[in-house]
């Protein structure tokens, strides 16, 4: 008489072996899945421009209207021992070399000396009736601490370059980089050649374009 084999052994293999097959895909599916997503979902990289930030009503834009020109963005207050000097002086930078191909943002705050204590809406009017300011004013915002405003941290992030006291100025590329940056006690001389050199960039893209 033969002896009994039982069958459960190689049922219980092949088992196993269904349930490493079933692993197996579900692993290969995942890599499949987050090899797509990053190629086809990479997170968009930030720059200046893919910021929002407010108008001195307090009305929400998108800086993305700037991109494709140089930006020379500053933080401002009205009663500072730099104000007379520095309005001035930008207003003269934005008269020369804007607004087609470039701007000056003047962003309001009032950290440095409490020398911004205006609402936006004041800021703007004494900036345009005493220095005939033509750029945008925009709204006032912090840009030191966990409040600072998102855009101008970047910009402190990009330049490693924390702003001291008022008119600090960043110069921002066509395509939202930070290029150089100058404080409040440096000549508008030093500034010019950074902005004509970048006005230049721009105009020969332009031509290739064509």
């Amino acid at each position: 008489m033969e002896p009994l084999t039982s069958s459960y052994p190689l049922k219980y293999s092949v088992h196993k072996a269904r349930i490493f097959v079933v692993f197996l895909s579900m692993v290969l599916c995942t890599t499949i899945l987050c090899l797509l997503q990053l190629r086809f979902f990479k997170p968009k990289i930030k720059d200046f421009y893919s910021f929002e930030v407010k108008d001195s009503r307090g009305r929400i834009i998108s800086l993305e209207k700037y991109r494709g020109k140089a930006t020379l963005v500053v933080n401002v207050a009205s009663y500072c021992q730099y104000t007379d000097k520095n309005y001035i002086a930008l207003q003269e930078l934005h008269r020369e070399f804007g607004p087609s191909h470039f701007t000056v943002l003047a962003f309001p705050c009032n950290q440095f000396g409490e020398s911004e204590p205006s609402s936006s809406q004041e800021i703007e009017s004494f900036a345009r009736g005493n220095y005939g300011v033509t750029f945008p004013v925009l709204h006032k915002i912090k840009i030191l601490g966990s409040e600072a405003d998102p855009a101008f941290k970047f910009l402190i992030d990009s330049s490693k370059k924390e702003p001291r006291w008022n008119f600090w100025k960043y110069l921002v590329s066509p395509e939202g980089k930070v290029v150089k940056f100058w404080r409040p006690e440096e000549p508008i001389e030093s500034i010019k050649p950074e902005v004509t050199s970048l006005i230049r960039q721009i105009i020969m893209k332009k031509r290739e374009d064509l």
